[in-house]
């Protein structure tokens, strides 16, 4: 292959995503820095940069795998943390949030990544992308770690809308699928539904309803419904998607987060009690790096809002540079995939059961509609 053919068929291969550079607590400095560390180990991605011209083009020309894939869409208005989401609607037009929404929407990129004001941004997303026929309430997927081979389960909603019935459950069984065959390259995940307890007859009335609609939904679109599972079974290995409500799905994770910050502390605190521990510590400090790694939530950062005319993945507003990459990273595996179309030909199948799985093909396409 000449170099000429080589390049035509890199740029015919490239994904383009839409990062929002100004929405993280630290600064487009760490956006640029994490894009950069991502282009630098995949060449077929390409980015669309939103944000003051003046700030982002000096960054990005200190970045030699950014400098010739990357374009800056000049916007010079920000949302902050702080703004409310309703403001953000109304007056949000020239922010770089808003350009790079409008990205995906005008079908320049195939995914947009943000570190912003979560509220503001899925209310935007709402708003410029609109949401999938069918879908009532948008959701927020995560992932959990988890003593799943995958290392990870996928948790939705965690905090998109408080309030789910029992279609929206049945949406949110469907979009995680999706996710996890997609995201996760997992061909029949098995799904459990989020209760107070695993018996049938526990629970409010719309997780009963729910129960009965995802398990006929479970052999149509190909994948295991194991019932009801319990708080406990969230990082174990029992599902790999587990539905739930945003507000339940919020609690949790706000929960895990707070657990696991009070558990290192207590590890730091009984390390330093004594000089024997400390000499235990030092004895010990590759395996607690491997556990640090392990459970590191920079390296799975990105939530993905599901249900909408186009893939949004937040990064956390907080995110360092391995943080963004870590986001940039899943944005493309999603846009490579096809996620969008084939999350929206799910939820249009889930109307008509006996429809084949649009993902699953027969058996010569199975493995190129993972």
């Amino acid at each position: 292959m000449t170099a000429g053919s080589d390049h035509n068929h890199q740029a015919k291969q490239a994904v383009i995503l839409s990062v929002d550079a100004m929405g993280g607590d630290q600064g487009p400095a760490a956006v640029i820095a994490g894009c950069n560390k991502s282009a630098s180990k995949n060449p077929e991605i390409r980015f669309i940069l939103h944000g003051p011209r003046e700030e982002l083009e000096p960054l990005v020309n200190r970045r030699k795998h950014l400098r010739e894939r990357c374009e800056i869409r000049d916007a010079q208005g920000v949302v902050t943390m702080e703004d409310k989401p309703s403001h953000v609607v109304r007056h949000g037009k020239g922010t770089s949030m808003w350009s790079a929404l409008d990205a995906v929407r005008n079908g320049e990129a195939t995914v947009a990544v943000s570190c912003g004001n979560t509220g503001a941004l899925m209310a935007l997303s709402m708003i410029r992308l609109r949401k999938l026929p069918g879908v009532n309430r948008p959701a927020i997927a995560i992932l959990w770690p988890s003593r799943n081979p995958q290392g990870f389960n996928v948790m939705l909603d965690v905090g998109a809308d408080i309030r789910a019935d029992e279609q929206d459950l049945l949406q949110y069984a469907l979009m995680g699928t999706s996710y996890a065959r997609n995201g996760m390259n997992l061909p029949r995940p098995r799904v459990g539904l989020l209760n107070v307890g695993t018996e049938e007859h526990k629970g409010r009335s719309e997780l009963k309803e729910a129960y009965e609609l995802i398990s006929a939904q479970a052999g149509p679109a190909e994948f295991d419904f194991v019932g009801f599972v319990e708080g406990g079974d969230i990082p174990g290995d029992i599902c790999d998607v587990i539905v739930t409500d945003g507000f339940t799905g919020n609690v949790a994770i706000k929960t895990g987060e707070g657990t696991a910050s009070l558990i290192g502390d207590l590890l730091k605190e009984a390390f330093r009690y004594s000089p024997m521990s400390r000499i235990a510590a030092l004895l010990a400090l590759t395996s607690l790096r491997r556990l640090q790694k392990r459970i590191d939530p920079r390296t799975v950062n990105g939530g993905v809002f599901l249900g909408l005319n186009g893939t949004v993945v937040k990064s956390h507003g907080s995110a360092d540079a391995t943080g963004v990459s870590a986001a940039v990273k899943l944005a493309f595996q999603l846009a490579h995939s096809g996620f969008t179309d084939k999350l929206a030909s799910r939820l249009a199948a889930a109307t008509a059961p006996a429809t084949p799985d649009p993902e699953a093909g027969g058996p010569d396409q199975r493995e190129a509609g993972k």
